[in-house]
């Protein structure tokens, strides 16, 4: 009897055993089914997100060959608003997501490639602006010029290839124009909380371009930022130029601008662009952003640069 029970015990606990282990494999089974629901879930709502904002993408497009076509013109299509391209944000439904773009003429920025000794009071004045101290951004601005010149003369507060090549990881200067913003990283003085901005503080590049028509500032397309940094653009003009834009084309008549500074301004846009696309589903603060720069060539266009995800706040 003693033997028969133990047996009884033995079966009992193996039985309890294999219970145990069914019980963690059914566990183990159901929770990595579920995480591989909820990952493709995830991976639906991105895709989607990212068509969503493809979608806006492409509703920018069209609407800038609109607004192009439509310069200076007074009588428009009924109902059909003309998008502005100075960073105004737009939105747009689709099914249950949206997105929503915001356009930027690149004439409204300031051109690192053609800045010069004379209109680089417009890259320090937006350097300062940001919190920049006074001698930093004259080592930024002269070390842009000598990183773009072709000889090795430095200017008083730059730096040419012998202070380049004396850092850790040593190279040349460039001695050419820049291929794009963030190649100001390379330069002197040139941190990437300035360029992109921190915690506290907010970056200037979405205020820069390598792809402006010239070295002035559109002031029809300009942010807030660039034309406070125009000399003699107060605080108080900077927000009637942008006022007055809002219902109509400014015009040198218009804007008010002071002598010293016509040289820095002008009043036409180009026919380059970049477009802040994001995609979100319908109650969600969150999305995917798409960051594109577009050239209009008469019925056609060509990117320049093209970059998804993107952060939104740089």
């Amino acid at each position: 009897m003693h033997i028969a029970g133990s047996q009884r015990g033995i079966a009992l606990l193996m039985v309890l055993w294999v219970l145990t282990i069914l019980t963690v494999v059914a566990f183990s089974f159901s929770f990595t089914t579920r995480t591989d629901v909820y990952g493709t879930l995830a991976f639906k709502e991105g895709i989607e997100k990212r068509f969503l904002a493809e979608a806006g993408m492409e509703r920018a497009i069209m609407e800038i060959f609109y607004a192009v076509q439509n310069r200076g013109q007074t009588a428009l299509l009924e109902e059909r608003e003309v998008w502005r391209t100075d960073g105004t944000s737009y939105e747009g439904q689709l099914g249950e997501g949206g997105y929503s773009v915001a356009i930027v003429d690149e004439s409204g920025k300031i051109d690192i490639n053609k800045i010069t000794e004379q209109s680089g009071i417009l890259f320090k004045n937006l350097l300062m602006n940001h919190g920049v101290r006074d001698a930093d951004a004259d080592i930024i601005v002269d070390s842009l010029l000598d990183w773009r010149d072709a000889d090795d003369l430095r200017h008083l507060n730059g730096a040419e290839s012998e202070y380049y090549l004396s850092l850790p990881s040593p190279y040349q200067a460039k001695n050419a124009n820049l291929d794009t913003v963030e190649e100001l990283l390379l330069i002197k003085g040139v941190t990437p909380e300035i360029l992109y901005g921190g915690s506290e503080t907010k970056g200037i590049i979405r205020y820069l371009t390598v792809n402006g028509p010239s070295a002035q500032i559109n002031i029809n397309a300009a942010p807030r930022e660039v034309l406070m940094a125009v000399p003699g653009i107060t605080p108080e003009l900077a927000d009637s130029i942008i006022s007055l834009r809002e219902t109509k084309q400014v015009t040198p008549q218009d804007a008010g601008i002071p002598g010293e500074s016509a040289a820095f301004v002008s009043y036409a846009g180009g026919n380059t662009f970049t477009i802040e696309s994001v995609g979100h589903r319908q109650g969600e603060t969150g999305g995917h952003a798409i960051r594109a720069t577009v050239v209009i060539e008469g019925t056609k266009h060509r990117y320049l640069y093209y970059k998804t995800p993107v952060d939104t706040r740089q």
